[in-house]
Parts: C-alpha cells; structure tokens; sequence
C-alpha cells in the first residue's frame, strides 16, 4: 500500500451561523466568524489518496488526472466564493472547516475510485494554526 497527496489552494468566504438563532446568540457560540457581512481564507487542501502502484506504470495514479479531478469537482465550484451561498455541495451545511472537509470528502470518493484509487484522507489548512484532517 502506497500513499501519494495532491496539495490544491482555494479562497473563499464564508460565515458560521445557525438560522434560528438570533446575531448575539451566533456570536457566542461561533465569535467574530458569525460576522453577518462574512470573512474568508487563504485554505489549502491536500488530498491522499492509497493503493497499490501499478506495476506496468510504477506509479500509484497519474497526478495529473487527480489534479484535474480537484479542480472539476472541487476547486472550480469553490475557489473564489461564498461558501454560504454559492457551493452546491455546501447547501445547507453549517460552513465549518469540519463540514467542509466532509463534503470534499463525500463528493471526491467515487470520482477518486474510477481512477484507480482508494481516498485516504482530506486535509484542509484554514488558518497556519488550524486544520482538519477527515479520515472518512
């Protein structure tokens, strides 16, 4: 079993809130990230995926058709946006580095196993002193 990871950036805002509750009550819960009018980040990804190395090639997978996965499936639908708002697989989702790691994870685990595959790991930078890692 083999390891490889594709780093990946991505910008976008975002804003932790519940609905129901009311801007004071966010605000205790989720401090200066319930900011009604947004803040964002500079996020990194890394995406490890694991299997056996192909004998006939010597490598695991192509990273190039990783990379080109992440950006089709993720990156173009993220990068530059409102997470809140504008992310399809974001609907809905509290937009917590968490969630967001899990919904990467979820929409990437299929695409991933198609081209020879197996997901290991989502991995998301948010701050240089916070990241998530999803083991699925």
């Amino acid at each position: 079993m083999i390891y490889i990871t594709r780093r990946e950036s991505f910008n976008a805002a975002h804003r932790l809130f519940k609905k129901e509750l009311s801007d004071e009550e966010n605000l205790k819960i989720f401090g200066k990230c319930s900011n009604p009018n947004w803040h964002g980040h500079n996020y990194t990804l890394f995406v490890t995926v694991k299997g056996e190395i192909n004998p006939q090639t010597g490598l695991l997978i192509n990273l190039k058709d990783l990379s080109l996965l992440l950006k089709e499936i993720i990156i173009d639908k993220i990068d530059h946006k409102n997470i809140n708002i504008e992310v399809d697989f974001m609907k809905d989702v509290l937009a917590s580095t968490e969630n967001i790691a899990i919904k990467i994870w979820q929409q990437l685990e299929n695409p991933v196993k198609k081209i020879g595959a197996e997901l290991h790991c989502v991995k998301i930078v948010e701050t240089e002193n916070n990241f998530v890692e999803y083991f699925g």
